[in-house]
C-alpha cells in the first residue's frame, strides 16, 4: 500500500490531482477535519460512496493511520486499478505539519467510553449499595456485568444505543460505532 505525507498531499489537493476521503465517524469529522475531505466512515465504506474519482489519486485518512490502512485495503480489493494512498500519520500528522484545519474544535467523549463510564458507575454504585444498604443491590451490578458480557459476545450494546440518543450525542449523525481519542492541544 502506498502512503503520502501531509505536505505532498496539500500540493496534490491544491492542483486538484487528488480526492481526500475521511474514514472517521461523523462526530470525529465534525470536531476536527481537513477542509475539502469527503466523509465516508469506515463502517459504511465502499468505492461507490466516494463519488467521481476518475483519473484522480484517492487519499484516505483517519486519526492516526490504522483505519485509513483498512479503508485502502478495502478499496484496492474492490478495484485494484485505483491509485490509492493512505495519509502517513493521519489527521494528527496533518495538524503537526501546520496545514489548515476545519471543524468545531470541540472535544467530546466518544460513545464507547461513555458506555464504559456508565457501566462502571452503575456497577460501583450497585456494589456500594449492596454492601451498605441491602444485598439486593448486588443485582444491579450483576445486571450491568451481564450487559457487558452480551455486548462482548454479540456486538450489540443496548447502553450504546441509549446513549447515542442523548442530546449531548446529537452531533451530525453520531453513530453507535464512534471511537475517537482525539483531544485538542492546550
Amino acid at each position: 500500500m502506498k502512503t503520502v505525507n501531509a505536505v505532498t498531499l496539500k500540493e496534490w489537493l491544491a492542483k486538484g490531482e487528488a480526492v481526500l476521503v475521511d474514514v472517521r465517524e461523523p462526530a470525529e469529522h465534525a470536531a476536527q477535519n481537513i477542509p475539502g475531505a469527503r466523509l465516508v466512515p469506515l463502517s459504511t465504506f465502499t468505492k461507490y460512496k466516494l463519488g467521481d474519482i476518475a483519473g484522480k489519486k484517492v487519499v484516505v485518512h483517519c486519526q492516526a493511520g490504522k483505519r485509513g490502512q483498512m479503508a485502502c485495503d478495502k478499496l484496492l480489493a474492490e478495484d485494484p486499478s485505483l491509485e490509492v494512498y493512505n495519509l502517513e500519520g493521519g489527521i494528527s500528522a496533518w495538524t503537526e505539519s501546520g496545514c489548515g484545519m476545519g471543524g468545531s474544535g470541540k472535544c467530546f467523549i466518544p460513545l464507547d467510553r461513555q458506555v464504559l463510564l456508565l457501566a462502571g458507575t452503575l456497577v460501583l454504585t450497585g456494589s456500594l449499595l449492596g454492601y451498605f444498604v441491602s444485598p439486593y443491590f448486588f443485582l444491579l451490578s450483576g445486571f450491568f456485568g451481564l450487559g457487558l458480557m452480551v455486548a462482548g459476545l454479540t456486538g450489540f450494546c443496548g447502553g450504546a444505543l441509549l446513549l447515542a440518543k442523548m442530546p449531548w450525542n446529537q452531533k451530525k449523525e453520531m453513530s453507535v460505532n464512534t471511537a475517537c481519542s482525539w483531544k485538542p492541544k492546550v
